[in-house]
């Protein structure tokens, strides 16, 4: 469930504005460890860009080589919108089985 849930975390990071991986990375390692290595997000990111739910560009760094930064597509932004709706359905329906509230 969490591997699902993932690409949409980071879409919903980029929303805010363009971030690079090891940016991303961090965020996510941060939030409760939801990634744990940058090898599981370099990918993730590339599947990201091949759908076309995230453009990137390169901007040069201070502190080394040119940095690939990642920001949320057009699509992007429909698609986080449908998960986020989806998510929420899910989430209350189990909260309410483990609340004991489901009929």
């Amino acid at each position: 469930m969490r591997r699902g849930a993932i690409e949409y975390c980071v879409l919903a990071l980029l929303r805010d504005g363009p971030r690079y991986g090891f940016e991303l990375s961090r965020a996510l390692a941060e939030a409760d460890s939801l990634v744990t290595s940058e090898g599981t997000v370099y990918p993730l990111l590339a599947r990201l860009r091949q759908d076309a739910l995230v453009e990137t560009f390169w901007e040069e760094s201070s502190q080394g080589p040119p940095r690939r930064y990642y920001r949320i597509s057009k699509d992007g932004r429909v698609a986080l919108d449908a998960f986020t709706v989806q998510w929420r359905r899910f989430r209350e329906a189990v909260d309410q089985i483990l609340e004991g509230k489901a009929s």
